[in-house]
């Protein structure tokens, strides 16, 4: 059984990712596939949305003569991951002070 992750979780995911280094879309995504099940075209709606709020910035580097484009954080995707993170810590406590107390005593 999966759970359905939304949206924001998964743009939380995305920048946590990318607080560590910056990286490109390949990479990105199977980094992301680690925790989700999710697509390439899934996931580079969501980095364009990203950076059109803000949260993002793109530059290229050379390699075997073409560009990767990479992502990087900005400052303001920064203070969106700490409410994002704050956000997640606060829902996870209250659904797991919920599965605790129905956890059954074999």
């Amino acid at each position: 059984m999966a759970f359905q992750l939304g949206a924001a979780l998964l743009d939380a995911c995305v920048l946590a990712i990318l607080m560590k280094e910056d990286t490109y879309g390949y990479v990105l995504t199977q980094q992301v596939r680690e925790i989700m099940n999710i697509s390439e075209s899934t996931l580079y709606p969501v980095l364009r949305r990203l950076q059109k709020e803000g949260c993002l910035k793109t530059y290229d580097q050379p390699f075997q003569g073409r560009n990767r484009r990479y992502y990087k954080v900005t400052e303001e995707g920064k203070i969106k991951f700490k409410e994002y993170f704050n956000e997640w810590n606060d829902y996870k406590s209250k659904v797991d002070k919920v599965l605790k107390g129905g956890i059954i005593d074999e």
